[in-house]
């Protein structure tokens, strides 16, 4: 029995770190409001209308100047979610830029074939509608060629990894090159 436990302590070690990884990941606070974002809110506070509306011209003229200088930018939730889509497949390091709400998380994308190529050992490479390039990593064998036009469903999976369904056909794992 004593030789059990340390076959099977690593294993139970590494699904508890895994499992807590999220746990921590919720817990992250949103990044802290530009400067002159928290300027133009401060002249609410001020009660003379004269010095609030002077308070409002120079935050705006600061913020309006930020702008134009790309030291900041702005982005509405429809931006942000089409960004969201265009970068799925990489792995990119959170910087919470792209908001942290896990309802507008995006764990699958349709779309259509471009062109394929062979990609070597009966594997292809596959180019969408979106811009996005596709490589199949298994060694799982498509029956037919993706041809152009033809719909293709990609889904996140489990560790980072990705699966492409090519009209409703058995899935394959795919990682994006492009």
């Amino acid at each position: 029995m004593p030789h059990i436990l340390p076959r099977f302590a690593a294993p139970l070690a590494a699904i508890v770190a895994v499992i807590a990884v999220p746990a921590t990941a919720k817990d992250k606070e949103p990044p802290p409001r530009p400067a002159q974002i928290e300027e133009l809110y401060a002249c609410r506070d001020i009660a003379d209308p004269t010095e609030r509306l002077a308070c409002f011209d120079r935050a705006v003229g600061a913020l309006s100047s930020a702008d134009e200088a790309r030291e900041i930018s702005f982005a509405d939730k429809e931006t942000v979610k089409k960004t969201r889509r265009g970068l799925f497949g990489f792995s990119l390091p959170d910087l919470g830029i792209f908001g942290g709400d896990d309802a507008d998380k995006i764990d699958h994308v349709e779309t259509t074939v471009v062109s394929a190529s062979d990609a070597g050992y009966g594997r292809y490479r596959i180019e969408m509608a979106d811009g996005s390039v596709w490589v199949q990593t298994d060694d799982k064998i498509m029956p037919l060629r993706p041809r152009p036009g033809q719909k293709i469903e990609i889904k996140s999976a489990a560790l980072g990894t990705y699966f492409l369904s090519l009209e409703g056909r058995p899935s394959v794992r795919v990682r994006r090159e492009q």
